[in-house]
């Protein structure tokens, strides 16, 4: 399934790659530089949260695969 804007974001993302030859040391740089303009315009940016919140939902369970308040079963856990 093609989604023209999916394509257009991609198409002007593998541009500006291209423009730095895919250097990702570069390309941070100029994302950080352009964050700096920015907010020297006025700008502002959210930064994450420290901590992510805890979300006590009925749907919590269907999307993690357990009960809100329960803990995941050994064999779930993520090793890392």
């Amino acid at each position: 399934m093609n989604d023209e804007i999916l394509d257009e974001v991609r198409a002007i993302r593998e541009a500006h790659a291209a423009a730095f030859q895919f250097d990702l040391d570069a390309i941070y740089a100029d994302i950080k530089q352009r964050e700096m303009e920015h907010q020297a315009r006025g700008a502002r940016f959210v930064d994450p949260p420290a901590t992510p919140r805890q979300v006590r939902s009925p749907y919590q369970g269907i999307r993690f695969g357990h009960r809100p308040h329960e803990e995941p079963r050994a064999d779930q856990k993520r090793s890392g």
